[in-house]
């Protein structure tokens, strides 16, 4: 994978994944017990549908925007994200806030996108937006051609 704006998209696309599966593997837990639950309020159901479309807005913004805005919208966006999952996974609960203790497997589901938003932080972070003179793709598709380009013939 050579572009940066690729590898953004992708790992967001992983992040979301990870984030509705174990959304999905929590709602079957609860549902797998048999005990009524109470449903969410409004501002939460909003709050989790505005968390939810900003990873699916930056894998099309990872791919559209120009370099600049798009650095700056995976650097916040990521950042937002970590800061956000990990308040609500580690944090509140041990504070006493909210749900006890996550399960195990959300948990893990939970480590695992926070990993991947410090990725994508860390990728737009260090993004310096300078191409290569010559890039990979040129030398392994033509090695002639790159070769030429540097202005010895063959």
């Amino acid at each position: 994978m050579h572009d940066t704006k690729e590898r953004l998209s992708l790992l967001w696309i992983f992040a979301l994944l990870n984030y509705l599966y174990a959304d999905v593997v929590a709602l079957f837990a609860v549902a797998g017990t048999g005990n009524s639950f109470e449903t969410l309020p409004q501002w939460a159901l909003m709050g989790s549908a505005v968390l939810m479309e900003i990873p699916i807005a930056m894998i099309v913004a990872s791919r559209l925007l120009s370099f600049r805005a798009n650095r700056l919208a995976n650097i916040i966006a990521g950042t937002l994200l970590t800061v956000i999952n990990g308040f609500l996974t580690f944090v509140a609960p041990l504070l006493g806030w909210g749900r006890p203790p996550a399960f195990a497997e959300y948990l893990f589901f939970a480590t695992i996108e926070t990993v991947c938003t410090v990725v994508i932080v860390w990728q737009a972070w260090t993004w310096s937006g300078v191409k290569p003179a010559v890039s990979s793709e040129r030398l392994v598709g033509n090695p002639g051609r790159a070769i030429q380009d540097q202005g010895t013939p063959i």
